[in-house]
């Protein structure tokens, strides 16, 4: 009985898998040149949003807005993704430790359901305000409220330009820019409904307008802790056919049999796999081609990039 492990981390599926890592190489912070553009990218992004955050929500208190601050709290939301994406960049280059042998990406999922419950809170208070504000309208500086509006709704267009540069990079990223697009729609709507209020006077837009965006945030909030809460209890990735991956492992030439199958997420776009294969009996030194194979296989095909695989010798079934 073999017991190997694989640990390709940021390889490209080549046919060196499965060599061995010098992680002390490395500083503590050390970041691959492509990753450290994609980090002052993300930090821009986060100053950028944060500070037209406090602005939109220092606004919509002075003009007695809703729906500003309900874009405001909207903007919470990404600024929260953007800083959620830069911690795990920062944190993921960091090599593991003898108490933390997987490293520290699980940080970026505590993060992400500590952020969801939150944005699921915030949607409750501005509803229930928005609620009281339809029983009893209230005057609404609409000049004020379309000037704020339009300023937030021009840093999330400059954000998205800024991460553009890094949209095909890592799936933090991606997530990151997509959140910032959504909030740019939700700029828009707020500043529409600042002129509508301006020429028309129909103050019940505003509260209108917040109930919407609360919507966008609690579809994403519920989204964000399910996906969460189903990493941490370590449950098979949903995109991941566990029947499909063990036929074709069973597929290579000298694995008969491929059980004990268990794939969980370690964190965003980063699956771990732990297995038993049985195979014919053989020396150490010739299932090591064999290890090669089923990794190669498992990182092309199924993006798995963290294996334990233990070999056994395939037993004849007795009748």
């Amino acid at each position: 009985m073999v017991m190997d492990t694989f640990h390709p981390h940021q390889h490209h599926c080549d046919a060196d898998l499965g060599h061995p890592h010098e992680h002390d190489t490395f500083p503590l912070t050390y970041l691959h040149p492509s990753r450290q553009g994609e980090q002052k990218r993300l930090l821009l992004a986060c100053i950028l949003t944060g500070v037209t955050m406090v602005v939109e929500f220092v606004g919509g208190f002075l003009t007695n807005s809703l729906a500003l601050l309900s874009d405001a709290g909207h903007m919470l939301t990404h600024f929260l993704a953007l800083g959620v994406s830069l911690m795990a960049l920062v944190y993921t280059n960091r090599p593991p430790t003898e108490q933390k042998t997987f490293g520290f990406y699980r940080l970026e999922i505590l993060a992400a359901l500590f952020n969801g419950i939150t944005l699921f809170l915030i949607t409750g208070w501005i509803s229930y305000h928005a609620y009281y504000r339809f029983l009893n309208p209230q005057t609404i500086e609409s000049l004020p409220m379309f000037f704020i509006a339009l300023l937030g709704l021009m840093v999330n267009i400059l954000t998205a330009v800024i991460l553009s540069g890094s949209f095909n990079g890592s799936l933090n990223v991606r997530s990151a820019f997509l959140h910032i697009i959504g909030d740019t729609f939700s700029s828009v709507a707020v500043v529409i409904g600042a002129i509508i209020i301006y020429y028309k006077g129909w103050v019940q837009v505003d509260p209108l307008l917040s109930i919407m965006i609360c919507v966008i945030i609690l579809v994403w909030s519920i989204r964000l802790m399910n996906d969460s809460v189903h990493i941490l209890l370590e449950a098979t990735p949903k995109e991941l056919n566990i029947k499909g991956l063990i036929d074709s492992v069973q597929e290579i030439e000298g694995v008969y049999d491929v059980h004990d199958v268990h794939v969980w997420t370690l964190t965003s776009g980063m699956y771990a796999l732990s297995a038993h294969v049985a195979t014919q009996d053989v020396h150490l030194s010739e299932t090591r081609n064999l290890l090669k194979k089923i990794n190669l296989l498992l990182c092309q095909e199924f993006k798995i990039g963290h294996t334990a695989i233990q070999f056994e010798i395939n037993e004849p079934q007795t009748q």
